[in-house]
């Protein structure tokens, strides 16, 4: 794999909640001005993950997941930036900006990608893994929901995580700052900074790959960045 280099003081502080603070240190960086040999597409046919203009792009007809290649260990915090496109291309359906993060194979514990040719990127094949989902603009950009994936089919979806208002949903053509975290039982999603899910899981998952979900949807994805967190002392 190819990544890009991390400089020695590349870290930050981020308040997750009122009583805790973390050091963020840059763990993988990814500007994709290289490819996307960092990625593994699963995906239906008709569809194509490309690299273009220095990003990473998605033109799906039928499902698609594109998995970060290297397995991360928490905890951990995940931005990307996104960008759903609407310019009346055949695949430009403002819809479905999704995400796996923490994502393991109960069967396959060390390779998550054991069974890509199965799963293929149709939504069903997914439900046997364990991980976190947020689905933003789904159902034709009228739903964004979180879920966490128990990896024997259930995915239970509480009402509060099941968001409709218009500020949840997608507006295309303009990028998206997506800031997933999973730090012990404290996960998060955040987008353009503003937390939308902030969920208290008593029986966190700790290690996994991230994916990018989407289907029947044009997209890309660029300044995709990992980093460690520890905990700040008070």
């Amino acid at each position: 794999m190819v990544f890009f280099a991390c400089t020695k003081g590349e870290e930050k502080t981020v308040q997750l909640t009122d009583d805790l603070t973390v050091k963020a240190s840059l763990q993988y960086s990814d500007d994709f001005a290289e490819g996307i040999a960092n990625w593994k597409a699963e995906q239906g046919e008709g569809g194509e993950v490309y690299h273009n203009n220095g990003k990473l792009e998605i033109n799906d007809k039928s499902g698609c997941t594109v998995w970060f290649k290297e397995k991360l260990e928490g905890p951990v915090m995940i931005e990307y930036d996104a960008y759903v496109i609407e310019d009346g291309g055949e695949y430009d359906r403002v819809s479905d900006l999704n995400c796996f993060w923490m994502a393991t194979d109960g069967e396959n514990p060390d390779n998550l990608f054991a069974k890509s040719d199965f799963r293929k990127g149709s939504f069903p094949n997914y439900d046997s893994l364990h991980l976190y989902y947020v689905g933003m603009g789904g159902h034709h950009n009228t739903k964004t929901r979180f879920r966490r994936y128990t990896g024997n089919g259930e995915k239970p979806l509480l009402p509060e995580h099941d968001l409709s208002a218009p500020e949840y949903l997608i507006t295309p053509n303009t990028v998206k700052h997506i800031r997933l975290v999973a730090f012990d039982n404290v996960i998060q999603y955040y987008r353009n900074d503003t937390l939308i899910y902030d969920y208290r899981d008593p029986n966190p998952y700790t290690e996994g790959h991230f994916g990018i979900r989407t289907v029947h949807n044009h997209m890309t994805v660029d300044n995709f960045k990992v980093y460690q967190l520890s905990e700040v002392e008070k």
